[in-house]
């Protein structure tokens, strides 16, 4: 065995020191691994993934061939249609078997081969968005599958990513991991270079990080040490996976099967001692009840829905929507309530700088130079904002006078993110851009065209008003703040303190064209839309206004953490928006929507919108998500436009119209007459009489058999 395939191992050892890898230090587990901090060459990574295997946790629970079709007959009704056929056979009544037989093998066979069919077409379209990262191959930056990830490798990490191997940290930048799900702990995890104890619970090995768990802020680079099903969530991964609650449809299904199992049952019996009180022959009577607990039995409706369902993913995936779980497609269509964000959804989500201010409201170039040295030298999460503010006007700024000297990493606390730059023959030069109350919250000074100021009650008032101005026309508003220091070494967030708040950039991110039309569509079909936003309150209400929906029913996030958990459910049914709301508010508007009664749609595609898509009663993401989104979604968007979605719910309604198959039987309907999806109605006895046409005509014709026999 290689040194790599004993570290490989060693995250399932007893704990004890020579096993805990977590306790070694960076050169020794280096070394044991056969790698480098400058990662793995493309040959070496080639061959471990061929020892190895792929970063997979286990194969995809659609199973083999043979576990589909087994898994056909878990049915109580078919269950009972086999044992009918084997008591049929064993009384020596082949024909009556081999019919009952044939009934049971069309339906499943049927079943079978649409499931299995779609399991295939939904494991290639789950591979159009397979997620990537970022890893050193041959001593340079690659983005590869993850599940081409092996021991040895050197893994980038941001906030956004999914964490991909169980590893130990290189290096770091205010790195915060979310680690709930191994842990339960709600509050995101300080990782750092370093060591930890042998003995130390995954909880206290603050030097490593875990497949499964994501990354909340701050940037890190780690040496995979266990991959696929040698990794901490594989090992659990029984006891943690993610419990995706029974579906009302489904359990309703399942309900009416016991039931139907219990009516047969009774009436086998009382017919059976019936026939046999009337001094009628035995075995007659046995098979004469054996009939008619297959003329009630509805045989087919396992297969009708298995038809449907699959028949409704192929159906959503050609309008762009794929669809994760099939169960999924019920909560779809019976989605009454729908929340998403304003950017990318409701407003066109290609985002422009169209200006930068100073404090006096005056265009100023230096405003410009310190923004793009800030969202150009930044390594953190990836933003349209910094995009738009890189892509202003690149040919008017020279940059290489400037050096980067250090990073304070955005995170969703501060609502802020700082990049330290030293201009040659200069001081350096700490520049802070965010949210713009966030930003005030590190100022003490202004930075006006004569001069630093010092920030009272009045200048933060005018800085207000004009905050409010611009965001009231729609724009989104973000403030800059710098602070100037002399041959500082490194830089931390103590260091955004006493800052200068310097200017305004403005954004404008437009309404999308048809949008109006489109809410007007989901509203047709008995979906309302409430809006949660991380922006300010003006900025929302004057986007509510211009694509129709109310923008005078609002609250903020500082208001919805004085709520109770009942005053919020009293609030959330009159307020069609939620703004300046933190990431962890979100969950708690989702969940108060659904304890009011609705089935709620969570559209989001951000890190911060991942315990809300698990929330949601169907969570919906986009194909470009971060990592952690994308898994956390029931149904995926391969393009982000509501219009998308409104296909996807009629592709999903129609999925439950089950008079559009027809196989050789009457119609078969299965309602759920509560809107909102809370009881399913099955009506057992059309149910019964459409769908065992074939198993009536059998058991009326085995009756008459009978009959004529006694006349005989």
């Amino acid at each position: 065995m290689t040194a790599a395939s004993e570290v490989q191992s060693l995250g399932h050892s007893s704990g004890v020191a020579e096993c805990a890898y977590w306790s070694l230090g960076t050169d020794q587990l280096v070394g044991q691994l056969e790698t480098s901090t400058s990662g793995l060459s493309n040959v070496d990574a080639a061959r471990r993934l061929t020892k190895f295997g792929r970063n997979v946790l286990a194969p995809r629970s659609g199973g083999s061939a043979l576990t589909v079709f087994a898994r056909q007959f878990r049915s109580p009704l078919m269950l009972i249609l086999v044992f009918a056929a084997a008591v049929s056979a064993f009384v020596g009544e082949g024909h009556e078997a081999a019919i009952i037989g044939a009934i049971v093998l069309a339906s499943c066979l049927l079943s079978f081969t649409q499931e299995y069919g779609a399991s295939g077409a939904m494991e290639a379209l789950r591979q159009r968005i397979s997620p990537k990262a970022m890893v050193l191959r041959d001593g340079f930056e690659r983005t590869i599958d993850v599940g081409d990830i092996v021991p040895g490798d050197v893994v980038s990490l941001s906030a956004g990513n999914l964490i991909p191997v169980d590893g130990i940290v290189l290096e770091s930048r205010d790195f915060n991991v979310s680690e709930s799900v191994l842990t339960g702990e709600t509050f995101p995890v300080v990782k750092s270079e370093g060591l930890s104890a042998p003995e130390a619970g995954l909880a206290l090995r603050t030097n490593a990080v875990f497949t499964g768990t994501s990354v909340r802020s701050g940037t890190a680079k780690v040496v995979a040490v266990a991959t696929g099903a040698h990794t901490e969530f594989a090992s659990i991964a029984k006891a943690l996976e993610r419990r995706t609650p029974e579906t009302e449809f489904a359990r309703g299904i399942r309900m009416f099967g016991y039931l139907m199992t219990e009516i047969m049952l009774a009436i086998v019996i009382l017919v059976f001692f019936a026939n046999v009180m009337l001094d009628r022959p035995l075995i007659e009577s046995l098979l004469f009840s054996l009939a008619l607990a297959v003329g009630l039995t509805p045989e087919l409706l396992p297969a009708i829905i298995s038809v449907t369902l699959a028949r409704g993913a192929r159906m959503m995936a050609a309008s762009g929507v794929i669809v994760r779980r099939l169960d999924a497609i019920e909560n779809l269509g019976s989605m009454d309530l729908l929340c998403t964000d304003k950017t990318g959804t409701l407003t066109e989500g290609i985002i422009h700088l169209d200006g930068s201010f100073d404090v006096e409201g005056n265009a100023s170039k230096d405003v410009l130079l310190w923004a793009r040295l800030n969202a150009t030298l930044q390594t953190g999460l990836k933003n349209p904002l910094d995009e738009a503010i890189a892509n202003a006007q690149p040919e008017q700024e020279d940059l290489s006078d400037f050096t980067k000297v250090d990073e304070i990493p955005y995170d969703f606390v501060r609502k802020r993110l700082s990049v330290a730059v030293h201009e040659r023959a200069r001081e350096q030069i700490l520049i802070t851009k965010g949210a713009v109350q966030n930003v005030l919250d590190a100022c003490a000074f202004v930075q006006s065209p004569h001069g630093l100021k010092p920030l009272d009650s009045a200048e933060r008032h005018v800085i207000d008003e004009k905050f409010r101005r611009w965001s009231a026309n729609g724009y989104r508003v973000l403030g800059l703040a710098i602070r100037r220091f002399q041959n500082k070494a490194g830089f931390s967030r103590d260091d955004e303190t006493a800052m200068a708040f310097a200017s305004f950039l403005l954004f404008l991110d437009p309404p999308k064209e048809g949008v109006r039309e489109t809410l007007l569509a989901l509203a047709g079909r008995g979906i309302g839309v409430k809006v949660i936003s991380g922006d300010n309150r003006y900025n929302g209400a004057h986007l509510a206004e211009a694509v129709g929906l109310r923008s005078d029913r609002i609250i903020t996030g500082e208001d919805l953490s004085k709520h109770t958990k009942n005053g919020l459910l009293a609030s959330v049914r009159n307020t069609d928006l939620f703004v300046e709301i933190d990431p962890n508010q979100k969950e708690r508007v989702v969940e108060a929507l659904r304890r009011s009664g609705h089935v709620v749609g969570y559209l989001g595609d951000g890190i911060n919108d991942a315990p809300a898509l698990h929330e949601a009663d169907i969570g919906i993401s986009v194909d470009t998500a971060v990592d952690v989104a994308r898994e956390a979604a029931d149904i995926i968007l391969l393009k982000r436009d509501l219009g998308v979605l409104v296909r996807g719910v009629d592709d999903g309604r129609k999925a439950r119209q089950y008079d559009e198959i027809h196989l050789h039987y009457d119609q078969c309907e299965l309602r759920q007459y509560d809107q909102h999806g809370r009881r399913l109605v099955v009506p057992a006895v059309s149910a019964a009489v459409g769908q065992a046409d074939i198993a009536q005509q059998f058991s009326i014709g085995h009756s008459r058999a009978c009959v004529s026999e006694r006349q005989r």
